[in-house]
């Protein structure tokens, strides 16, 4: 079986496959005050109640954008699980080419996306949003190679900042409101954050199919895609265990180059 963990700035997202099966996922928030020894106390407890031996745990693959948590998890496969893991970086087979003019740069989490959508959903031109910490906008072009994309704050961010710096505001459930007009300023601030993230999606996602030659797929994933796509068209799929179907089909592909 193979582990697969999606270190991000606000959750983890925690897999295990049988084969290119998903058999069970788990999300934990980000904390980088953490030991080794706690996460590792709270995957083993994740594991008993979803019924996963740990010692069935043959393989492992991480995507990290928390440096200072990558040796953490390491060292948590390394002791807890006896695996060393494949860790996305410089140097790791994607069968993607990287069109970025830094590609170091590139977030692991972005290529891991890339990667799985073309497998899923391909043929190219293809757009993936990622809705995290940020909003992460990622192009694919029509000869499959990673072209690069746009970075937003997301949703999240901004509405907290909104709560935070605004003294007459107070904090609101992200959720859709009635209508577009607030008739009141829960109402309000409900429309301005949720149906203004829509229009964002939809103006940037538009950019992109233009230089992209008019037309590309759309998938999205993340936190509040299944919200965000309920109000508009732009986007074709939603699929949120795109990253740890992306980390999969990267450790089987180093896998069997190693074999």
């Amino acid at each position: 079986m193979l582990l697969a963990l999606d270190i991000g700035n606000t959750n983890i997202t925690i897999g295990v496959f049988e084969d290119s099966r998903l058999a069970a996922t788990w999300r934990i928030a980000t904390d980088t005050s953490r030991l080794p020894d706690e996460y590792a106390v709270v995957m083993l407890d994740l594991f008993r109640v979803g019924g996963v031996e740990p010692r069935s745990l043959s393989h492992a693959v991480m995507a990290s954008v928390v440096p200072s948590l990558t040796p953490v998890f390491e060292e948590v496969c390394q002791r807890y699980f006896k695996i060393v893991p494949l860790v996305v970086g410089a140097g790791i087979r994607t069968g993607l080419r990287i069109l970025y003019d830094t590609p170091r740069e590139v977030g692991a989490d972005r290529v891991v996306d890339a990667v799985a959508a073309l497998h899923a959903y391909g043929p190219p031109p293809l757009v993936v949003v990622d809705f995290g910490t940020a909003t992460v906008f990622d192009a694919v072009n029509a000869e499959g190679d990673y072209l690069g994309g746009a970075i937003a704050p997301g949703v999240g961010i901004a509405a907290q900042a909104l709560f935070e710096k605004a003294s007459l505001l107070w904090t609101v459930k992200l959720e859709r409101p009635r209508s577009a007009i607030g008739k009141n300023t829960a109402n309000a601030m409900q429309a301005g954050i949720m149906f203004g993230y829509v229009g964002l999606v939809e103006g940037i996602v538009n950019r992109f199919r233009e230089e992209l030659g008019g037309t590309a797929t759309v998938i999205a994933t993340g936190g509040l895609a299944d919200l965000i796509a309920s109000e508009t068209d732009v986007i074709d799929h939603v699929d949120k265990d795109l990253t740890l179907r992306g980390l999969q089909l990267i450790e089987e592909m180093n896998r069997n180059g190693r074999d």
